[in-house]
């Protein structure tokens, strides 16, 4: 039977929800959009012209569309501040949810939902879709391999200049809480270690048109004495880096790059004599399950996999509040210039 689906949020985000479903066949069978809701009608139902949900029902109250299309789950795609009152709103009301990142705006609130999550027994995972591609996951399959040795180090640089204007040009902490979490959440699964500290520095340098924090500099420690770099701006115009970063993982016996999109490099130490031993090329294998690099539509057939058999998520909020945990001690550590210590 298929799935009753609302989306909540009806802006230009919610596109590419709606286009992984509707361009997968396996989820195009297995979920029926019967609702779309948005505080602003017009959107919605633009929405729906474009996507050819004619017979979805729009409304601005979640609470009432949930009660009239009898839905099973919610996608939540509304800016970060409303984001805990429509998550309550729908595990109350007997749906699943799968929300838009971050999953709140307060390492508080997160544990609240994850707590209410438990009380309802409803799921409740995070769209990190960034971890859903070919590139990640042939990052995490290398470092398991041990082809590198034991794991040292990640290092990834974001340098891209987006000019979007509306609500993220008004945030505080824009590239740390609306970008960032996308690269850390990515070193903490290819690590496959937990974030234990971190030390940030962030400015919003000088021709930004954001209005806080377009640029940080953080520095995690995780666990087994693993240190993950990050570099970043989302004001830097010139050559830019990929959307998904430049990384360099480093090894005890040898290093990975890649470029974010098709370049990866891979060695280990070489035999020659003298000051530098030189190095030799290892081959980085594809991902190990296709089916797990399609971005948004993995992470949907995830979602859904998990409601119908009730295997837990890979991006439940219960381990996904580690990467939020991340994002607010960098910020911490920003306001207060000193090293915080991530709990989560």
């Amino acid at each position: 039977m298929k799935l009753n689906a609302i989306l909540c949020g009806c802006g230009a985000m919610s596109k590419g929800w709606l286009r992984a479903i509707k361009e997968t066949p396996d989820l195009a069978e297995a979920i029926q959009v019967v609702g779309l809701v948005d505080v602003n009608p017009a959107a919605a139902e633009k929405l729906a012209e474009e996507f050819g949900l004619s017979a979805a029902r729009i409304g601005t109250d979640l609470a009432a569309v949930i009660a009239e299309t009898k839905a099973d789950i919610v996608f939540d795609v509304v800016i970060p501040t409303a984001r805990f009152n429509v998550v309550s709103t729908a595990m109350k009301a007997g749906c699943h949810v799968l929300s838009e990142k971050p999953m709140a705006t307060s390492l508080a609130e997160g544990a609240a939902l994850i707590d209410l999550a438990a009380e309802t027994g409803k799921i409740h995972a995070i769209i990190q879709n960034r971890r859903f591609i070919s590139g990640v996951r042939r990052l995490r399959r290398f470092v398991e391999s041990g082809a590198i040795g034991e794991l040292t180090g990640i290092h990834c640089d974001f340098f891209i200049a987006p000019h979007f204007g509306g609500f993220r040009e008004e945030m505080d902490n824009v590239l740390l809480l609306d970008m960032a979490i996308h690269t850390f959440d990515a070193a903490r699964y290819v690590a496959g270690k937990k974030p234990l500290a971190v030390y940030c520095v962030e400015r919003n340098p000088r021709g930004s048109w954001y209005r806080h924090g377009a640029s940080a500099n953080a520095t995690f420690e995780f666990s087994d004495d693993v240190v993950f770099t990050y570099r970043g701006s989302w004001c830097a115009e010139g050559e830019r880096t990929s959307w998904e970063s430049q990384w360099r993982i480093v090894g005890s016996r040898g290093m990975l790059t890649w470029d974010g999109e098709d370049g990866f490099k891979a060695a280990t130490s070489g035999n020659e004599t003298g000051l530098l031993h030189g190095f030799s090329p290892v081959e980085v294998p594809a991902p190990e399950r296709e089916e797990e690099t399609h971005g948004h539509a993995s992470v949907i057939a995830s979602f859904v996999e998990a409601i119908r058999t009730g295997k837990r998520p890979e991006t439940a909020s219960s381990d996904n509040i580690r990467s939020l945990a991340m994002v607010f001690g960098a910020i911490e550590s920003a306001k207060t210039g000193r090293r915080v210590e991530i709990s989560a």
